[in-house]
């Protein structure tokens, strides 16, 4: 049976009706497309308990779930224990209702991990954010989300408490006291019963920066969580209960999320959670604890290429690449040291996961791959008419889960005609394989991450001798992209690359920073005054050369 289009929305579980309250107007959603048997979830649903309580009844309580680099392994039954105390103490000492939005912050542990299947459970919605953000930053989502509850490890609250947001109460864990979420979670009850949640209740709000600077609220449903895997993890990645999940990306991103927490608890394996996930802490990790699912972007497969025969990678099975376009040069090396295909993949906030991509004898190197099962995708013209095979356009997809911006006019850019434009400009062949061509907009993608040129500004802006800054990307054979800031000082202000570094590193995340300032007498502009962000990509001549 297919259903597809915009069903009326079932009777929500939230007290809190902020969330739902804030969706988009139904005639501005994508056309939904829910065409596969395993896709047609019941109306009342609950993603922490289909994930965690369903698991622990169909593969056991004494099965590993969670590990850390530190030789600590939580079964699934410790998890449902920890993630059923830590409800109890959100809906009861904290006072969190079903519907209310928790920020949940802290490097990728088993704990924070936990906390967020704890919010599903609970019925709240969960902002995932990253430990690196700043307070400006966290103090900008706390606004957009309406956010009055934290979680947080207490690594990583000095900045959630400069942040100053109103009415915030925080909650930290890893440290000691009562007060700790730890000792308030030991004090509560071994069982909590999910909160009867319906399929399309809000339960993330995921951020992510558009090309103007200003974050993006993408909310998604119970229902989406499980879509992901049943659709990309069930019918490309296909993993087995014996497999073990690692990857570089932190739950903040649902590109971790998903490859972390959500395909392995779905499909009854583990994950090795470490809070330093790079190439050189990923290598070893992958000997020691014998990873057979590695979720990273093209840049970390590169550089991982120089250490390969300083580490045994013998029991990977499944390499997954996504975040950024991976150059089949780098397919082919990784194939040639290693034996292994990786499974590209295109993704997106707005979609949550993978919609794109191909395993095994699919692949094709140095294309994306075809629609996942559940998924459906064309090229487009700007009016959205399908263009011809082989002729490059917009990307334009449609499936189980779309785009529901947080209040933001910019929901009709990204949806169109019913479907999701994702910004990127690909082009299909007559086999029906997607290549990448470029970006469509000035996101800047720097080894996976995703970097907003005028967010970067902006932060630059706020340093008193900066009077005007533009922000682009500079192609780079490691990272894909760097960011590099073009200043113009102000008069009379010493031109001190190093300091305006520090200045913004304390502003944003660090991969937000840029990795070259070259300071002009003058951006590039035209007759009426509109910057030319093309000359800078290219290397402008005027001023003085790069300053690192």
């Amino acid at each position: 049976m297919e259903s597809t289009g915009n069903p009326g929305p079932a009777p929500s579980g939230h007290v809190d009706t902020f969330a739902r309250d804030h969706l988009p107007p139904r005639e501005q959603w994508p056309v939904l497309v829910h065409d596969r048997p395993e896709l047609h979830y019941p109306a009342r649903l609950n993603c922490g308990a289909e994930l965690l309580d369903r698991a622990v009844e169909r593969f056991g309580a004494g099965r590993p779930a969670f590990h850390t680099a530190f030789g600590e392994t939580w079964t699934y039954g410790g998890l449902q224990g920890h993630v059923d105390r830590i409800a109890h103490a959100l809906s009861g000492e904290l006072g969190v209702r079903p519907g209310e939005r928790v920020l949940l912050r802290g490097p990728t542990t088993p704990w924070l991990a936990a906390c967020w299947l704890a919010v599903m459970k609970a019925g709240g919605v969960a902002v995932t954010v990253l430990a690196q953000q700043r307070s400006q930053e966290l103090a900008t989502l706390c606004g957009l989300a309406e956010v009055r509850h934290a979680l947080c490890d207490i690594r990583s609250v000095d900045d959630l408490i400069k942040a100053g947001v109103a009415g915030l109460s925080i909650t930290t864990y890893g440290g000691t006291g009562p007060d700790d979420l730890a000792a308030r979670a030991a004090r509560q009850p071994a069982r909590y019963d999910a909160v009867d949640t319906a399929a399309d209740d809000v339960c993330l709000i995921a951020f992510t920066s558009g090309t103007t600077g200003r974050p993006k609220g993408c909310m998604h449903f119970h229902r989406d969580v499980l879509a992901i895997a049943d659709t990309f993890a069930r019918h490309v990645l296909r993993p087995v209960p014996d497999d073990v999940f690692a990857g570089s990306p932190p739950l903040g991103f649902t590109f971790g999320l998903g490859g972390l927490v959500v395909f392995p608890l779905r499909f009854g394996a583990s994950s090795v959670l470490l809070e330093q996930a790079g190439p050189k802490q990923l290598l070893p990790a992958i000997g020691r604890h014998r990873i057979s699912v590695l979720f990273t972007a093209p840049t970390a497969y590169r550089t991982m290429l120089d250490r390969l025969d300083e580490h045994d990678v013998s029991s990977l099975r499944r390499c997954v690449s996504a975040g950024e376009n991976l150059p089949a040069a780098t397919w082919q090396a990784w194939h040639r040291h290693t034996g292994h295909r990786i499974i590209n993949g295109i993704g997106a906030t707005e979609l949550l996961h993978i919609f794109i991509s191909a395993a095994d004898d699919a692949i094709r190197p140095g294309t994306t791959g075809r629609p996942v099962p559940g998924w459906h995708a064309r090229v487009v013209d700007e009016a959205g008419d399908p263009l011809p095979d082989g002729e490059p356009g917009l990307l334009a997809v449609r499936g189980p889960v779309g785009c529901r911006y947080l209040a933001d006019d910019r929901q009709t850019q990204y949806v169109r005609h019913g479907w999701n434009i994702t910004g990127d400009t690909y082009v299909r062949d007559t086999d029906g394989y997607f290549r990448y061509v470029a970006r469509a907009d000035d996101m800047i993608i720097s080894a996976g991450y995703n970097v907003a040129g005028p967010e970067v500004e902006e932060a630059l802006l706020r340093h008193p001798d900066v009077a005007e800054t533009a922000v682009v990307g500079r192609p780079d054979e490691l990272r894909g992209q760097v960011v590099v800031a073009y200043v113009v000082a102000r008069e009379g202000a010493v031109r001190d690359a190093e300091r305006l570094r520090e200045f913004v590193q304390g502003e944003l995340v660090p991969y937000k920073c840029p990795r070259e300032i070259v300071f002009l007498d003058a951006l590039p502009r035209t007759a009426t005054g509109k910057l030319q962000r093309f000359r800078l990509r290219t290397g402008p001549s005027a001023g003085p050369g790069p300053v690192e």
